[in-house]
């Protein structure tokens, strides 16, 4: 076993899949940013709103006014740097930080394929993609390679993978497969497309396109790895994500998953990419076939190797945290996110929070439209960390307005995935007895139904 690690580690390839993903990553995020501040989501996403929703731990994570659109500036730049390999190194770790404190700001618009990139521009500081076809390769020849260790093409292949495999397990569960919940109720509403909208309204459709995205996403990896199987496969990549575009309003997260599903195939593949935009662009693309091998230094490969190593354990971990909490997942939402569960619900909620003078009995009702934006009431309303954040945000907020002796409580009701609305909070609680922590929320009250899967 350990001889074959070894013979793994010590085994090389061609670079030209590591620069053609890093060419294609770094210009779908640069297209990806210009595409979100020209839709104003800057200033409604995180100048206006009054209040923003953290994540346990980055509280200090703050949008910073109009400087807000400086942190977009540079996180543009860095991917376009990026995307050409000109100071590779600083330019991914500035394009991580830039994109993760801009994810961070406000949990309310979490999405996986946020964190998907956090995540793998995260993994990529670690990768050699700028030792080929780059201009930092271009510029010094000593740092020019035109083969490297193949675990770093590799790293690249398995975390796509264990996105595709969570996402396929997380949906075989009674809900997405025996009651076509929620596509049930989101693909009727795609009435007006050309060709498949009298298809949407169909119920075996529903359940089609539930068995099929199953199955899809958990032989998908497998069919790219196979050589006889890849091109078939990258058709069908090509087929999902298109098709999963012009469903469902996901940005550029289906083009994203189909460039990087490139880094499964040859070598070859990618020096032909790599030759077309060298005539496109008119660079020698000779240059950089040195048929030099990256070595890293004994103690940088043992650095790089303990922290790929980690990188992937807690990839591979992070998704089970769920079975520690007690209850419905889909219910509590308790480890929901960060594990790959990809559009696998449809949850609506009402939340109205009530304030009370504990000495006095005196009380009102907030209106929530005076401290949160409506796409923030909305997800608050079926989010139970949501919900004590703003509580406790509430209770400073009129504490300062000269309240005293402060207590909230909530009526809340939330529908999931087609069943009945049913009281979600205890409306019993006071809100501020509870933080927003990492602990189980006993103020959940218990979901009536089950949901069987994993």
């Amino acid at each position: 076993m350990h001889l074959s690690l070894n013979k793994y580690l010590n085994t090389y390839e061609e670079a030209a899949p590591l620069a053609v993903f890093r060419l294609f990553f770094g210009l779908m995020m640069f297209g990806s940013i210009l595409r979100f501040w020209s839709k104003g989501w800057i200033e409604k996403l995180y100048i206006l709103p009054k209040f923003h929703f953290s994540y346990a731990g980055f509280e200090w994570v703050k949008p910073l006014g109009n400087f807000t659109y400086l942190i977009f500036i540079i996180c543009a730049i860095s991917a376009l740097l990026v995307a050409v390999g000109f100071k590779y190194r600083l330019a991914i770790i500035t394009f991580f930080l830039s994109f993760t404190y801009i994810e961070l700001m406000d949990k309310t618009t979490y999405l996986n394929h946020y964190y998907f990139i956090s995540i793998l521009s995260f993994l990529m500081i670690f990768l050699p993609a700028a030792v080929y076809f780059s201009f930092d390769a271009k510029k010094d020849t000593k740092k020019a390679f035109q083969k490297v260790p193949k675990w770093t093409i590799d790293s690249i292949k398995l975390l796509l993978s264990i996105v595709y495999i969570y996402a396929g397990l997380a949906k075989i569960n009674s809900d997405w497969l025996l009651r076509a919940m929620p596509l049930k109720i989101w693909l009727p509403s795609k009435y007006d497309l050309p060709f498949l909208g009298d298809l949407m309204q169909q119920d075996w459709m529903h359940y089609f396109f539930s068995w099929s995205g199953m199955l899809y996403d958990l032989c998908i990896p497998f069919l790219l790895l196979w050589r006889k199987t890849r091109f078939f496969a990258f058709i069908l990549v090509i087929i999902f994500h298109v098709l999963t575009r012009v469903l469902f309003p996901i940005g550029m997260f289906p083009y994203v998953m189909i460039v990087s599903a490139l880094i499964f195939f040859s070598p070859q593949v990618h020096h032909q990419i790599l030759e077309k935009i060298s005539v496109w662009f008119k660079i020698k693309k000779a240059q950089f076939d040195n048929q030099r091998l990256l070595f890293y230094k004994p103690k940088k490969r043992k650095i790089l190797h303990l922290a790929v190593s980690a990188f992937f354990v807690i990839q591979l971990l992070m998704p089970w945290r769920y079975l520690l909490y007690p209850g419905e997942l889909f219910w509590t939402e308790e480890g929901y996110r960060f594990s790959w569960r990809v559009m696998l619900m449809e949850k609506s909620g009402y939340a109205q929070f009530k304030v009370i003078d504990a000495k006095t009995g005196n009380r009102f009702y907030v209106d929530n439209a005076d401290f949160l934006t409506p796409f923030q009431e909305k997800q608050m309303s079926f989010q139970p960390d949501f919900i004590i954040q703003y509580a406790h945000y509430l209770a400073e907020y009129f504490r300062k307005d000269g309240h005293k002796n402060i207590e909230i409580y909530v009526d809340s009701y939330v529908a999931l995935n087609g069943r009945k609305s049913t009281p979600y909070i205890d409306p019993e609680k006071n809100l501020l007895e509870y933080t927003n922590s990492f602990k189980h929320k006993t103020f959940i009250l218990p979901f009536n139904d089950e949901i069987k899967g994993l």
